[in-house]
């Protein structure tokens, strides 16, 4: 037998367990042309609750009733496709099924011997590749600049803050517990970190980390923090819109600080970031991104979860803050 997570109904707020449904089918065969694989690795995703509205967006929304789809790791156990053989490794946008054919279209092979499997849903994925875009395309990083990273912990975070120190300028890290703050220095390398949840002014607290001001902020959570960072951002500054995890499950849009004459101002720039937008730079980014992995210039931390079934909680963990870098459900 198969198995399978479908979108119950949508979630009011913070999704929970009774948004989702486990659905028993036969395992499929793979047809002429067709390959079978075998979840691995399953990534989740802050951004996937955005695609349980049913709202026009960048991505299309999920359907109610039928699966929900990520980025996943996966083994070919049969192949009728040349492309592929049997026990081959693939990564690609797939469904939450321990089995499922395909064609073979968005599916790449990958070497197991240049990392672990997981870290091709990470570092050497659409994680690392997030990091590495935004900062190139939009931050624009130059020497001795101060960065500033939200949700520095988490699976882009800490990539973008140890590619900020690459580039010899000043990281300064929002997360949300002193343990957090602790990794980001002693193993990422970022110069200093604030504790969102241990301050009642955050303009103040991000005023005393960069007492130069902020050139650059990658923003992965929005709200407070983002008017926060808005309000010590340099001239010229740019602003990478990534992410917005503190709104993702609010039932009404929430008010907050006209930020218009600022950016005037300070002739700031602010972008709304989306890594799709950048297919065609995918490659040089992965080459990049291998080629510091290799030669131990950049790490990552995973959060790694076992067992088919804990996909749904892994999910909703994200938003309680429970993962160290990058959320993955290792499903064999």
């Amino acid at each position: 037998m198969n198995n399978s997570i479908i979108l119950k109904n949508r979630p009011e707020g913070k999704p929970s367990m009774d948004n989702f449904h486990f659905k028993e089918t036969e395992k499929p065969a793979a047809e002429e042309g067709e390959i079978l694989l075998k979840a691995i690795y399953v990534s989740v995703d802050p951004y996937l609750r955005g695609r349980m509205r049913d709202e026009k967006s960048y991505i299309p929304p999920f359907k109610l009733d039928e699966p929900i789809s990520s980025m996943i790791v996966a083994e070919v156990v049969e192949s009728n496709n040349d492309n592929f053989k049997q026990g081959d490794f693939v990564s690609g946008m797939l469904e939450w099924k321990i089995f499922q054919t395909s064609n073979g279209e968005g599916l790449n092979i990958i070497d197991k011997e240049l990392a672990p499997l997981s870290a091709y849903i990470g570092i050497l994925g659409l994680t690392g590749i997030t990091a590495y875009l935004g900062l190139e395309k939009i931050g624009k990083l130059k020497k001795g600049e101060t960065l500033l990273v939200s949700g520095a912990a988490g699976a882009v975070g800490s990539v973008v803050g140890q590619i900020g120190k690459l580039k010899s300028c000043k990281v300064v890290g929002i997360a949300g517990s002193d343990e957090k703050i602790r990794t980001l220095q002693q193993k990422f390398n970022f110069d200093a970190g604030i504790n969102y949840k241990d301050t009642e002014d955050m303009e103040t607290s991000i005023a005393k980390a960069c007492p130069d001001g902020v050139n650059v902020y990658f923003d992965n959570v929005g709200g407070e923090i983002l008017d926060a960072a808005i309000a010590n951002m340099n001239k010229y500054g740019r602003v990478i819109n990534c992410g917005a995890i503190s709104l993702y499950n609010a039932k009404e849009q929430p008010a907050g600080p006209r930020l218009e004459t600022t950016l005037i101002k300070k002739s700031l720039s602010m972008q709304g970031f989306t890594v799709r937008d950048y297919f065609e730079d995918f490659p040089a980014a992965i080459k990049q991104l291998g080629e510091w992995l290799k030669n131990d210039k950049i790490e990552y931390e995973e959060t790694i979860v076992e067992g088919f079934n804990q996909i749904p909680q892994a999910f909703i963990d994200l938003f309680e803050g429970k993962n160290k870098g990058k959320m993955i459900v290792k499903v064999a």
